[in-house]
């Protein structure tokens, strides 16, 4: 069939699947680590009230694609924003326009993916132990979603501001229980941090030893104060995570001392580090920036899984 392939929220979502997403994220992990990718960093139109970001990439097996998102804050809710935008998937050898999708949805469940991933790869427990999922916006509730898929049986404990919101979120995994922000954090193996934080909501002193954490919300600031950064194992998706400014690098990794390592993410599925290394004592962080790849990894799932199944309309571009 011809024409531009059209999928609206709905069956963005739907065409997402959380196990082929996982893989997916993987292979687009792996290919940043062996400098397979080729996408440049994220450029962002700045307004009063957020920005504009373009994300081009091309991963080797999986596609070509961008996305165009705007980070925006809620002016109805102080310390709330928005992530909305679309991605568009093209025809690596001749070009053409094969689909378009909801940015938003995708954005969720990719980012979602690559914390999951990091998790499973660095966490000392098997099954992640006890998890806390920090935050009960849109991108706690789909780290939720996604647990409640993968490891329906962790034992999972979600921290918000707003107990009822958080009530909410929790509601998304199966036996999930609602605490403060310190309870949740100091009683866990691993925590999910996807908050939209301007500054710190996890502290050091509440992280016990072999914790991991995935870091994924601060677009507008640090989620990790600076002393969870200064004792920390780093990992990141990409090297400019820690080289670039925001909005494509991360707040929490500016500034790092001279030779201070950040490992790629993808340099530990493939085999070629060894993540903790068996130290199960040792804090672990991998924090999040958002990288092209995993929106090309993701919106060639959901253009497959809708091709499959008959999904969408075709537009005539």
């Amino acid at each position: 069939m011809s024409g531009l392939l059209v999928l609206d929220r709905r069956q963005t979502a739907a065409a997402l699947r959380p196990d082929a997403v996982l893989d997916a994220v993987g292979r687009a992990l792996v290919s940043i680590a062996r400098d397979e990718v080729s996408a440049p960093p994220r450029i962002a139109a700045l307004t009063p009230t957020g920005l504009l970001g373009a994300m081009p990439g091309y991963v080797p097996g999986l596609g070509l694609a961008a996305k165009l998102v705007t980070v925006t804050a809620d002016p109805r809710h102080p310390g709330r924003g928005f992530h909305r935008g679309l991605v568009a998937l093209f025809d690596e050898h001749d070009g053409r326009a094969l689909a378009l999708v909801d940015g938003e949805s995708l954005t969720e469940v990719r980012t979602a993916a690559v914390a999951t991933c990091s998790a499973l790869a660095l966490a000392v427990r098997p099954g992640l132990g006890r998890v806390a999922v920090v935050g009960a916006g849109a991108q706690a509730r789909a780290q939720l979603a996604l647990l409640a898929t993968v490891l329906p049986e962790a034992e999972v404990t979600v921290a918000g501001r707003d107990p009822v919101r958080a009530g909410a979120a929790a509601a998304l995994h199966p036996g999930a229980r609602v605490a403060g922000v310190e309870e949740a954090v100091r009683g866990a193996d691993v925590v999910f941090c996807c908050t939209g934080a301007t500054a710190p909501v996890v502290r050091r002193e509440w992280l016990a030893p072999g914790v991991h954490v995935s870091s994924v919300g601060g677009s507008r600031g640090p989620e990790l104060d600076s002393g969870t950064i200064r004792d920390a194992v780093l990992f990141a998706e990409w090297t400019g995570a820690a080289t670039a400014p925001p909005p494509a690098g991360a707040h929490e990794l500016q500034d790092l001392a001279p030779g201070r390592p950040v490992t790629l993410l993808g340099s530990v599925l493939d085999g070629g580090h060894p993540g903790r290394g068996g130290d199960t004592d040792a804090l672990t962080v991998f924090k999040s920036t958002g990288h092209a790849a995993l929106d090309v990894a993701a919106v060639r799932v959901a253009c497959d899984v809708a091709l499959e199944r008959g999904w969408g309309v075709r537009v005539d571009l």
